[in-house]
């Protein structure tokens, strides 16, 4: 069973070369020879090409500018000739035997779109700083929660032809977006408890950088696929703009009415109103002076 992995590359050189090496380490065992890996770098100017030319014939690869990350990933995959797709930012590692553990999947349950596992968030130098809180599957869940790491995802190429590709125009949440668009249409998600992948959190990622905007855009396409936004992602926009301000987040009484401004006035932007369920658990944080949730980030693109 072939599998196919695209990644998306752009001024990641200092990167790239450990995201190459987690992949080709997958062709062992039963993959061995099964791995095809293709790189859609959007011209890069800091030493990727000289990279991927040094792995020329264990990769295949392109240079251009392109129309950004989600539409790279597309051409990557419209290229890809496996029957099983991934793909792994430049920034991202697998762990060992993640191919291996995800097809397994597939083989033991044909029925099985979408098979995601558990993931680590890892700093600039490899180490672990964290797990991503992976959760089985629940399409209502999902809703309120992105619980699937992107780089520990692996669908059947079916998925893709039927459902088509990523949403070109999302520049943040193109992976939060497709997941919602499968499983409200009915594909099928298996989740396995195993360790596949390394989401790699570092100041240079976009959802660092531009962390209200971000949110921002995910709330728009929540908006759109569910007709209110949650009152999860209306607080979390307001974790983000104080972020991107630069304000430390406390338990102070300022921070925390700054935190339920924000909330309130997202409320009116994109739900209209607020809930009265979103009311009360602002007054509830402004009474005890802490707040009962820990703001969610979406993967860090």
């Amino acid at each position: 069973m072939l599998l196919s992995v695209v990644t998306p590359s752009y001024q990641q050189g200092r990167f790239l070369e450990r995201t190459l090496e987690s992949v080709w380490a997958q062709n062992r065992g039963s993959l061995a020879g099964a791995i095809e890996h293709i790189v859609m770098d959007g011209g890069s100017t800091d030493g990727t090409l000289e990279i991927l030319s040094r792995w020329n014939g264990r990769i295949s690869f392109t240079s251009e500018r392109d129309g950004g990350q989600a539409a790279a990933i597309n051409a990557g995959l419209a290229r890809a000739s496996g029957e099983i797709l991934a793909y792994l930012n430049s920034d991202d590692v697998y762990y060992r035997d993640a191919a291996a553990a995800a097809v397994a999947a597939f083989e033991r349950d044909p029925s099985a779109d979408v098979v995601y596992g558990d993931a680590e968030l890892i700093d600039d130098a490899d180490r672990c700083i964290g797990h991503y809180p992976t959760e089985d599957w629940s399409i209502e869940r999902l809703k309120v929660f992105c619980f699937l790491c992107q780089p520990a995802v692996f669908f059947r190429r079916r998925v893709f032809e039927q459902f088509g590709p990523f949403d070109a125009r999302l520049a943040y949440s193109m992976d939060y977006e497709y997941w919602l668009r499968l499983g409200m249409r009915g594909v099928r998600f298996v989740h396995i408890p195993v360790r596949l992948a390394a989401s790699r959190v570092h100041p240079a990622t976009k959802t660092r950088r531009r962390p209200a905007e971000a949110v921002e855009e995910t709330n728009t396409m929540l908006e759109k696929y569910l007709g209110r936004v949650p009152d999860s992602w209306l607080w979390n926009y307001a974790y983000a703009v104080q972020d991107q301000r630069g304000i430390a987040r406390t338990s102070s009484l300022g921070y925390l009415t700054r935190v339920a401004l924000l909330s309130i006035g997202a409320a009116f932007r994109w739900n209209g109103y607020p809930s009265i369920s979103l009311v009360r658990t602002l007054a509830s944080w402004l009474v005890r002076g802490s707040s009962t949730v820990r703001p969610q980030a979406i993967d860090h693109a």
